[in-house]
Formats: structure tokens, sequence, C-alpha cells
């Protein structure tokens, strides 16, 4: 395994944010240091403004049957996190999918941008299952109270904690499901290696490897010119209006998490035996940042040696940022699917201790 230059800290998930420079068709973003810890930026938006989203003949508008998306605030041992829940009509749930966003985004990266189809909020919800998107620490309400951030594995203790409040307040059926995108994948995967992470019920991660594409090695470099396709992919794989609605989504990235970036290839063989749930792993055909050739990702499956699960999917049609694109639905859906797999598994398996 060859890790990446001291100097490279290519965004696990974006850079410093997805698109952390504009497209070779506008006019390029001014590099900036890491130390800095810049705010990404996005690609110019190249279709007409205000394009609504169109409705199937003989649909609603999602807006008439949509479940409430409705904003919570978590007490993770002290440390408040803040993210958005939906939850279904009647009942208990089925489950609770646990959705962590990527580096320098938010929990409204699950919401569905610009058509409320993508929104993995309200699909899950639908399906009977609530649907918690939560800011990871260092974003959203935390931000306050650890202006650095965390490194990944804090951050993944700090989540269990938020989880088990959630759990003091709110029916969670069969248990927790973790849906998670980019550098959110890492944090996903130190959850499950600890102690607490037994209990989930799996893992479905998307645009998260474990060796960086040469490509990606260069980074800061790569702002000067390469970063928005390594983050986006073409942009046709994006609706209109889909470019502008993210700059809401963009954070800076907490520095202690920015500092981690460059140690992920040493960081994820020391996790991944420890690892006892499903894990299913999702790469976009336009994924840029990982080595994705047949045997690394058979490395990569390999070494989740206690797995009782591993699979290995790629999804057509789809850049790094799976959920804000057209494919997200698509995604959305598998990921749910995956989810009822790992339902049955667990219904015929003897009761955990």
């Amino acid at each position: 395994m060859t890790a990446p230059a001291p100097a490279a800290v290519p965004a696990g998930t974006l850079p410093a944010a997805p698109g952390a420079t504009l497209p070779v068709e506008a006019p390029p973003v001014e590099a900036v240091p890491v130390e800095a810890v810049p705010v990404q930026a996005v690609p110019v938006e190249t279709a007409p403004a205000g394009v609504a989203p169109t409705v199937p003949d003989g649909a609603l508008p999602a807006a008439e049957v949509a479940p409430a998306v409705r904003p919570v605030t978590l007490d993770a041992d002290g440390v408040q996190v803040s993210g958005l829940l939906a939850e279904p009509a009647g009942g208990e749930p089925r489950a609770v999918i646990v959705a962590i966003h990527g580096r320098g985004m938010c929990a409204d990266y699950f919401n569905g941008l610009t058509d409320p189809a993508n929104s993995l909020l309200t699909l899950g919800a639908r399906l009977g299952h609530s649907v918690l998107a939560l800011d990871r620490p260092g974003y959203g309400l935390s931000t306050g109270q650890l202006p650095e951030g965390q490194p990944l594995g804090e951050q993944a203790t700090t989540l269990h904690a938020a989880l088990a409040d959630f759990a003091r307040t709110h029916e969670t059926g069969a248990g927790f499901f973790v849906v998670a995108h980019s550098d959110g994948g890492k944090v996903a995967l130190h959850m499950a290696a600890e102690e607490a992470g037994k209990e989930l019920i799996g893992l479905d991660i998307n645009g998260c490897g474990w060796l960086y594409a040469p490509e990606a090695r260069h980074f800061p470099d790569t702002l000067g010119g390469g970063a928005s396709k390594l983050n986006w992919g073409p942009l046709r794989l994006y609706a209109p209006g889909t470019f502008r609605a993210s700059r809401t989504l963009l954070m800076p990235v907490p520095r202690r998490e920015a500092a981690q970036t460059a140690i992920w290839p040493a960081q994820y063989p020391r996790l991944a035996g420890r690892i006892t749930n499903p894990v299913r792993l999702t790469f976009a055909e336009h994924e840029l940042w990982w080595e994705l050739d047949d045997d690394a990702l058979a490395a990569m499956r390999d070494r989740l040696t206690a797995a009782p699960l591993v699979a290995v999917e790629r999804l057509a049609a789809a850049g790094h940022n799976i959920s804000i694109g057209r494919a997200a639905r698509t995604y959305h859906l598998r990921a749910l699917a995956f989810l009822e797999e790992c339902l049955l598994r667990e219904r015929d398996s003897p009761a955990r201790t």
C-alpha cells in the first residue's frame, strides 16, 4: 500500500468541500492553503435559474405527500449535535436510518436539494423508517463547542452518544442502520469498529475507498484546476439548479478532521478487521478520488474479515456526490434494499447478546 504524500490531503470526500474548484468553463478559483481550512466552492450553474422540478403525469407534487422533515438537537455527552429527522406516519418505525454526510457538507445533503423525490429522509420515512441525518461533530450546532472539530475516531464516539440520546426519547424499531457518504463513511467505519458499533444493523457507504487515486494524491495542488472534476464528474450528472442550491450545504472543514485525511490508508486496515456488521460499499461510475480497479476493491473487501456480508457495487451515471445528483434516488433505493436484506438476516439469526 502506498500512502499519500505528506502534503497530500485529498478530500476523502471533497478536499474542503465538494467542488473545491470551479469547472474549466468558469474562471478558476484561487488556491487556498490547507492551513486555511477552505470552504468548498461549487461549479457555476450552467442551466437557467428557477427551473422547477417536474412532476410525473398522474403523480401528486412531492410537497403534498412528503413526510415532514424537522430539525433535531441531541445531547452527545455534553456536545450538542444537530440534524434533521423524518418519521413514518403513525406507529413505531421499522428501523432508524442514520445518515452521515461527507467532508465540508451538512445534514441537508440528504434532503433532496432540487427534487424532493431524491430525499433520503422522505423516502425512508415513506417506507416505514425514521431517518436521522446528523451534522457531524465540528459541523452544525456543535461548531461553537468544537471549533477545531474532532478526529474521525472521536467523531464516532460522539455520534454513538448522540444515538443513545435519541433512543431515550424516540422509538428505534430494529435499531440503527447507517448510510454514509465519503468522509462520513470513514466515520461510519470507525463507529462500527467500536464496541457500541456491534449493535448497528448494517452500513451502507458510498464514495469512501481505501487507497487514494494518483490524481487525488496531490491535494492541495488540485485546487488549481482538477478538484472540480474529482468532486463532481461530468456536470450532466446533476439536475439544473443543483450547484446553486448546493451553496447552502457547504461548511468549513474542521482542522482536526482535515489533518487526518492523509492517514486514512493506514487507518482502514486497523478498523476493517474489527467490523462485525454487514457492509455495502458503492462507488459511482465517475468516482475519481479512489483506486477502484478490481484488485483494489478486492483488497478493500478482503480486509473486512469479520463482516458477515460484504457487497461492493458500482453505480452508473453518477459522480462523487451521489445523493445530490440525478442518480440519488437509485442509490437510496438500493441502500434501503440492503437494509431490508440486513433485517431479514437479523430475523433469521440468533438474538445478539
